[in-house]
């Protein structure tokens, strides 16, 4: 008898893993970090606001002193590169990607790179 929960427990515990696997493969929650050009508050509402408006995203965060954005978002509906693109399309740097010139020129002094913090 002890045998047999032993196999079912077991059992039980490889479908939740393989569950688990096959949810982060196939359209899980999945969380992206991004190197951007942000340098003050207005910055973390710009992009954060931005972010918001993407298919997919549960959430982000920006950390004005490390200058990441954390992004949570569902890969069944978008992937990094369309939230990089997002990023520089709000007019900052998003990891080696450059941010879009117009997008960067709308910005207010106070978030552009040379601004003095």
């Amino acid at each position: 008898m002890n045998k047999l929960k032993v196999l079912m427990l077991s059992m039980v515990l490889s479908l939740v893993s393989m569950a688990t696997q096959a949810q982060t493969q196939n359209g899980g929650p999945q969380t992206i970090k991004i190197k951007t050009s942000a340098v003050c508050d207005m910055c973390k509402n710009t992009l954060e606001k931005a972010m918001a408006y993407e298919k997919g995203v549960k959430s982000s965060s920006l950390d004005v002193d490390s200058k990441i954005l954390t992004v949570v978002f569902d890969n069944r509906k978008t992937d990094a590169d369309k939230l990089k693109k997002a990023v520089t399309e709000a007019g900052y740097d998003a990891d080696k990607l450059p941010a879009q010139e117009r997008a960067y020129n709308k910005l207010d002094d106070c978030c552009k790179k040379d601004s003095k913090h």
